[in-house]
């Protein structure tokens, strides 16, 4: 079987972009998006200066992302190597371009499913070439079988060093490059605020020069194809709806079993209400996010186990209906029997809050989300953003002083673990550049307003300070800045990373 790969000899790419039409006629590949491309990084200053090319497309990688975190088999990696995807499969998810490193995976905006460049797999099963090699005028694309010795591919990777993109994320890619600028290879490495001969606008990623990426004259990209963020807004929402509707069962259920709470009204029926109502907007949320939401339910009948998407979808679906049979039996006065269902109940509202840890660690694509707090943090999220509904109830009469003097408690600790995740998360280090330009990005770039004022300020510190104040109405104050503090927090959070280039 063979093992198939590209080789782009960078020393020979004139960047005349007949490898782009090619593919985009081989492939009826729409205006505006693209599976292979050449990017153009100018370096030097004048008169010194010379401009490089890279070829760009998907890596094929032999440890793909893409095809691990695809909730449904639509992304998929053959025995001969390539990475092919199956466009009636896919709902449209964009996990996979968060996924890959590479910025080579797009949205069609014809049928709206995820496409890339899949090796002219076509051409492939009939032993001809991708269009993109057939087509190059200086044979500067070379493609085959990395295992065969006769191929030409092996006989030039054994002849000259070569190098990869992002070794460090373990994904094994198969398009090596030789002759290649690491201004080319490294998106950090140049700077990106002129297009050629034009201003890029004010929202651009203007990334700057830094000592671990780029050793000598500045560089500067002045071609590239555009690369939107995959998630918009429905997902940091999500993350804040998820967290309350768990937390607000995981406190209100272990409360009434342990006996802690009284109000049976408030606690039992309306918070299993609350939590069941904020679980339903959690899975609209994540529709909504689909480009092909009227496959949602793939995720569930054409599951892949290895995507926590998919674990994820399954996950929430139990204990959304594990919610929804506990305020049942509470209305049916069989208390007892809800009580029993509390403690297995608590431990799925724990995995409600925190499977986003994994799904957000297969995203290879966004370094941040890699953190190793990420998932005792969203675990203080829960309980914080539980309580800090809870806390309402005395507020508004619907349960009693004393209650409230239990959750007042709860919602300070979660709130001083949330402030210390915060701060250990932006204060500490971090292992990739990457990583450091979205933190930057978020605490000193376009995301400071929101992050410092909104997460920080009002979200932390404001909110502490009023819970500390005597009475329930000051805590249930606390409360809801809690819950915008947590939402200003995950939108710079989910947005800020999507924001760096990989390309």
């Amino acid at each position: 079987m063979p093992n198939y790969g590209f080789l782009i000899d960078q020393s020979r790419c004139i960047g005349c972009h007949a490898c782009t039409v090619a593919c985009k006629l081989e492939n009826a590949v729409p205006l505006g998006v693209f599976r292979t491309w050449v990017k153009y990084v100018e370096k030097g200053a004048f008169p010194d200066t010379r401009r490089y090319f890279q070829v760009t497309r998907c890596n094929h990688c032999a440890n793909p992302p893409c095809v691990y975190i695809c909730p449904t088999r639509a992304m998929y990696r053959r025995p001969d190597g390539i990475v092919e995807f199956d466009p009636d499969r896919c709902i449209g998810c964009k996990a996979c371009m968060q996924a890959c490193p590479y910025d080579a995976i797009y949205i069609d905006p014809e049928n709206h499913t995820a496409a890339k460049c899949h090796f002219c797999s076509h051409r492939t099963d009939l032993g001809l070439e991708p269009a993109c090699v057939i087509v190059c005028p200086t044979h500067a694309i070379i493609a085959g079988d990395l295992d065969d010795p006769e191929s030409e591919i092996f006989r030039r990777l054994a002849a000259r060093d070569a190098s990869v993109r992002r070794p460090e994320q373990g994904t094994r890619p198969k398009l090596f490059y030789i002759g290649a600028d690491e201004a080319t290879l490294s998106p950090e490495a140049a700077r990106r605020d002129q297009y050629i001969f034009a201003e890029w606008g004010p929202t651009a990623y203007t990334g700057p020069l830094t000592p671990e990426t780029l050793a000598g004259a500045p560089a500067r990209t002045v071609y590239d194809v555009p690369h939107e963020r995959p998630w918009h807004w429905p997902v940091p929402v999500y993350l804040v709806t998820k967290a309350a509707g768990a937390g607000v069962y995981f406190l209100a259920s272990l409360g009434l079993a342990l006996g802690l709470f009284g109000s049976e009204v408030f606690f039992g029926l309306g918070a299993g209400l609350l939590a069941a109502a904020l679980t339903a907007i959690t899975g609209l949320l994540l529709v909504a996010d689909l480009a092909r939401p009227e496959r949602f339910i793939y995720v569930l009948l054409k599951a892949q186990p290895r995507s926590w998407l998919a674990l994820g979808g399954y996950i929430l679906g139990i204990f959304g209906v594990w919610v929804g049979l506990w305020w049942v039996l509470r209305l049916l006065g069989l208390r007892s029997v809800a009580d029993g269902l509390a403690y297995p109940g608590a431990l799925l509202a724990l995995a409600a809050a925190g499977y986003t840890a994994f799904l957000l660690g297969q995203c290879e694509g966004r370094d941040l989300w890699q953190s190793p707090l990420l998932l005792p943090h969203l675990l203080a999220e829960a309980i914080l953003a539980g309580a800090a509904l809870l806390l309402a109830g005395p507020a508004l009469g619907l349960a009693s002083g004393g209650e409230g003097e239990l959750l007042r408690p709860v919602f300070l600790g979660a709130l001083l673990a949330h402030g210390l995740f915060v701060g250990a998360e932006f204060a500490g280090r971090h292992p990739t550049l990457a990583a450091r330009l979205a933190a930057k990005r978020i605490i000193a770039g376009p995301y400071r307003g929101l992050f410092w004022g909104g997460a920080v300020g009002a979200g932390i510190l404001l909110a502490g300070t009023i819970a500390l104040l005597p009475g329930p109405a000051f805590w249930a104050l606390g409360g809801l800045l809690s819950i915008i503090g947590l939402l200003a927090y995950n939108w710079a959070f989910i947005m800020g990373p999507q924001e760096i280039p990989n390309s």
